[in-house]
């Protein structure tokens, strides 16, 4: 009989907790392919407790077989967001203890310079990722709450990792990280490119390269997260060599509340225009720009494109805009690597907005040679997965739903070492 394991897989945001519970086999790790390993999988549960913070908290339970139960009550701060999940698991008939819990995965959006894979989250990890809250201040805090309130409640023997963002994007030579800026700040503060969303990244270069590249080695893939947040990966034999977010998740192609790239002489422009300080001009860099500032009808893309249907100017320019970002830095990664062999959408964007993956390649069709399938373009969405390119294109697109759960679960086992 082979032995199973649960693992526990959380996301923190700084007023809510997402989790996933997974049964594992031990076997799991020992299959050659990353979804061959995935079928030795199963979730349990999952849900998220939204408002930490707030009178009004919502805690959401669901099972696989369609349950669902949604309870809004006070939730006072990470530790009480914590005992509703373990309570819930128990209530509900997942666990019947706490006791069988054997592991917990905690998403970790900025791992700085330390961290090139995964890690055991103890004390020095804690220190690390403590230090690198001035890189990411909404994240960093709630992942550090999040791992000690697990830590209260759990036995000490359930081992606990920290599963990077950025890791995967440590592979980038200093040509492609560094910026222009005197040495002596990367030296002393650390500034350079970092990237996110590296862990949906790794996942979908590697479903390309073990199911639709032939398992090949040499395989040169660019991946596209486009969701709310969106980056763009290009990826050579497994490894990063460039990604579009950079020091922060600011950076990069245009988002649904963010500016992406922009002239950096822009923040002191604006602040001798409004009178507005450097901290409101960057709040407003990345909460209220992006789709929702072009537009002024929104930040999620459903609404736009529903506005832009009607012949909105302001949503026309704003979809324009953003898939014209995207289709830049297709054409620039293109340049780096010299050929693709796959184009990979993902992302809650491009899993299901045909429009939007539609006039981002349009946008390069002539530079790159990438046709999209019509039909197939408003077929996969939902979930779905398969190519909207033609047969003809120069470089074939497919679309994968990203997993970045089952990446943090098969990472959590194998720095334990179950």
């Amino acid at each position: 009989m082979p032995k199973t394991y649960k693992i526990m897989c959380v996301n923190a945001g700084s007023s809510s907790l997402k989790f996933k519970l997974y049964e594992m086999e031990d076997s799991a790790l020992r299959e050659k392919k990353l979804r061959d390993k995935g079928s030795h999988l199963t979730v349990l549960t999952s849900g998220i407790v939204e408002r930490i913070g707030h009178e009004d908290g919502i805690f959401t339970i669901k099972k696989p077989n369609g349950f669902k139960k949604t309870v809004t009550l006070p939730v006072a701060d990470h530790d009480y967001a914590v005992h509703l999940v373990m309570d819930g698991m128990i209530e509900n008939g997942i666990i019947s203890s706490i006791d069988e819990i054997t592991a917990v995965g905690h998403r970790i959006v900025q791992g700085g310079k330390y961290f090139k894979d995964s890690a055991l989250f103890n004390d020095d990890t804690e220190e690390k990722i403590r230090s690198l809250i001035p890189l990411a201040p909404l994240h960093n805090p709630a992942h550090i709450t999040c791992f000690e309130a697990f830590r209260k409640v759990l036995p000490s023997s359930v081992g606990q990792v920290a599963v990077f963002d950025t890791a995967f994007h440590q592979t980038m030579k200093p040509k492609e990280f560094l910026y222009p800026l005197p040495f002596e700040y990367y030296e002393k503060y650390a500034v350079r490119r970092y990237g996110a969303h590296g862990t949906s990244h790794k996942y979908l270069s590697t479903i390309a390269r073990e199911e639709y590249l032939a398992g090949n080695e040499h395989t040169n893939i660019i991946t596209l997260h486009i969701g709310s947040g969106a980056s763009v990966c290009a990826i050579k034999d497994g490894k990063c060599i460039a990604t579009s977010m950079g020091l922060t998740p600011l950076a990069g192609v245009m988002m649904g509340t963010r500016t992406g790239d922009i002239d950096p002489s822009i923040m002191p422009y604006l602040m001798s225009c409004t009178g507005k300080s450097a901290d409101e001009i960057y709040e407003i860099f990345n909460h209220s720009s992006g789709m929702i500032g072009v537009s002024g009808i929104s930040n999620d893309t459903r609404d736009v494109e529903k506005a832009y249907e009607r012949g909105d100017i302001r949503s026309t320019l704003a979809v324009e805009m953003y898939c014209q970002r995207i289709a830049d830095y297709l054409c620039m990664y293109y340049g780096k690597l010299g050929h693709v062999d796959m184009i990979v959408c993902a992302g809650g964007v491009f899993e299901n907005a045909p429009l939007y993956r539609e006039d981002s390649f349009a946008d390069c069709q002539e530079a790159l040679g990438v046709k999209i399938d019509m039909e197939k373009n408003q077929e996969v969405i939902l979930g779905k997965e398969g190519f909207i390119s033609t047969r003809d294109s120069r470089i074939p697109v497919v679309v994968i739903p990203t997993d970045e759960e089952l990446m943090i679960a098969l990472d959590t086992a194998r720095i334990l070492g179950l």
